[in-house]
C-alpha cells in the first residue's frame, strides 16, 4: 500500500472545529492541559487577557488557508469556555461562520463550571447558537472537590444544574472522574446516583490519570494511598457500566454514556478518526492528511499566529493511518468495520491483526460482530491499553 494513502484516505474537508478557550480560575491538582490562570476573573470583559486572547484566536481562524465547508460540529473545550463573555464567544462564533459556515442543524458544544456563570450568561450563550452543554461536575462530594483542586463545592453543582433546567437545555452533559484520592466504591456509587437524579441525556466518566508535572504527580505515584487501589478502580468501572446502563444510558463510548440520541456528535468525529479543525493554544487539528498540535504556551502561540500560523509537519503514513484507526475507532462498542479496514488497508494487513488480537479473542475482550471488530463490555473496554499494546507494538 502506499505510503500516501492515508492523505487520500483523509483529504476530504472537516465538518468538525474544536475551539481552545485556556482560562481556569485554578489549575486542577490532575490537570496537564494548556491553560491559562485568571485567578477570580468573573467574565471575560473583566480580563484584559482573555479579550487578547479572543482577538488573536480568531486571527488564527481568518488566516487558515483551506477551501471552506460548513462545520456540523463546534466544540469550545479549555480550560472553562464560561469564562469568555457572551460577546466574546457570538463574535468567535460569527469569525467561524464567515470563514467556512455554519451548519443550521451544527452541535455547538460548551464546557462550563458550576460558580462560572449565571441565567443571564447562560441565556446568552445559548442565543448565539450553543446547544450543547458540557458540566464540569468531576465529584458531588465537599472533600474530594478539596482533594483534586476545583473551584467550584457541591452547591454551586446543584444551582448550575437548576440554571440548565431553568434554561431549557434538553441537550447536556456532566464529567465525573473515579480513581480520584479519598475516593471508596461506596462514594463513588453515591456520585453515580446523584448523576441520575439530575438527569443529563450523557455522562462521562473519566478514570484518573497521574500524570507528570502536575499537583498529583508531585504528591502521588499510581498505587500510592489516599489513591484507590487498581482492584477498586476495576469495581468502580464495572458499577458504573451496570448503573448507567439500568438507569437508561448506553455505554457507546469507553468513557461516555448517553440517553438514545444523545450522543457527542463532535467526540465521535475523533472516534472515527475523521478530519477536524483545531484552534487556540494548544489544540490538535487532523486534515489534508496531517495531525498538527498548536503552542501550549501564549507567548509562543501569539508568535506563531503572527508569523502566519504556517503548519510544518509531515504527512500521516498507511501504518500510522491503521494503527490510529484502530486505536480511535476500537473505543466505540460499535467497533470499527472489517470491511472498511480491508478496502484501505488490504486483506493482508487486516490478517495480521487478526493473528495480533487472537489471544484476546481467546479471552473474549475482543469480538466480531456484524461484521464490526469490537471490545467487549466491560471486560474488552476495561483491558483497552492492553489490547492496544499488544497491537501498536506487534504492527
Amino acid at each position: 500500500m502506499p505510503n500516501n494513502l492515508a492523505n487520500s484516505i483523509t483529504s476530504s474537508l472537516p465538518s468538525a472545529a474544536y475551539i481552545h478557550i485556556p482560562f481556569c480560575r485554578r489549575r486542577c491538582f490532575y490537570c496537564d492541559f494548556p491553560i491559562y490562570v485568571v485567578g477570580n476573573t468573573i467574565r471575560g470583559e473583566q480580563s484584559g487577557a482573555i479579550s487578547q486572547y479572543v482577538e488573536v484566536l480568531c486571527q488564527e481562524i481568518v488566516t487558515l488557508e483551506v477551501d471552506s465547508k460548513s462545520l456540523e460540529t463546534i466544540f469550545f473545550g479549555g480550560g472553562t469556555p464560561s469564562l469568555l463573555s457572551t460577546q466574546q464567544l457570538q463574535r468567535i462564533l460569527e469569525v467561524l461562520n464567515g470563514k467556512f459556515g455554519i451548519d443550521k442543524f451544527a452541535e455547538i458544544s460548551m464546557e462550563i463550571d458550576p460558580g462560572t456563570f449565571d441565567s443571564y450568561h447562560l441565556q446568552g450563550y445559548t442565543d448565539a447558537g450553543v446547544n450543547r452543554i458540557s458540566l464540569g461536575v468531576q465529584a458531588f462530594q465537599e472533600k474530594l472537590l478539596q482533594a483534586c483542586g476545583r473551584y467550584h463545592n457541591v452547591s454551586d453543582i446543584f444551582a448550575a444544574v437548576d440554571l440548565i433546567h431553568q434554561a431549557g437545555i434538553a441537550n447536556f452533559s456532566i464529567d465525573l472522574i473515579s480513581g480520584l484520592p479519598y475516593q471508596t466504591e461506596s462514594i463513588w456509587q453515591e456520585s453515580l446516583e446523584q448523576a441520575i437524579n439530575i438527569a443529563p441525556a450523557h455522562i462521562s466518566i473519566y478514570d484518573l490519570t497521574i500524570e507528570a508535572g502536575t499537583a498529583f504527580g508531585r504528591y502521588y505515584k499510581p498505587g500510592d494511598r489516599p489513591l484507590p487501589t487498581d482492584e477498586t478502580t476495576v469495581k468502580m468501572y464495572r458499577m458504573a457500566q451496570e448503573i448507567l446502563s439500568e438507569a437508561g444510558y448506553e455505554h457507546y463510548e469507553i468513557s461516555n454514556y448517553a440517553k438514545p440520541g444523545y450522543q457527542c456528535r463532535h467526540n465521535r468525529v475523533y472516534w472515527q478518526n475523521n478530519p477536524y479543525y483545531g484552534f487556540g493554544m494548544g489544540a490538535a487539528s487532523f486534515y489534508q492528511g496531517k495531525r498538527f498540535s498548536r503552542p501550549r504556551k501564549t507567548k509562543e502561540y501569539y508568535a506563531w499566529v503572527n508569523d502566519g500560523s504556517i503548519v510544518d509537519c509531515e504527512l500521516t503514513t498507511s501504518h500510522e493511518a491503521l494503527l490510529e484507526t484502530l486505536m480511535l475507532g476500537l473505543r466505540l462498542a460499535e467497533g470499527v468495520s472489517l470491511q472498511i479496514l480491508t478496502e484501505k488497508f488490504g486483506a493482508d494487513k487486516i490478517e495480521e491483526v487478526y493473528q495480533v488480537l487472537q489471544p484476546y479473542f481467546d479471552k473474549g475482550w475482543v469480538q466480531v460482530i456484524n461484521g464490526r471488530l469490537q471490545l467487549h463490555d466491560p471486560d474488552g473496554f476495561l483491558f483497552s491499553n492492553v489490547v492496544l499494546a499488544e497491537l501498536f507494538e506487534k504492527l
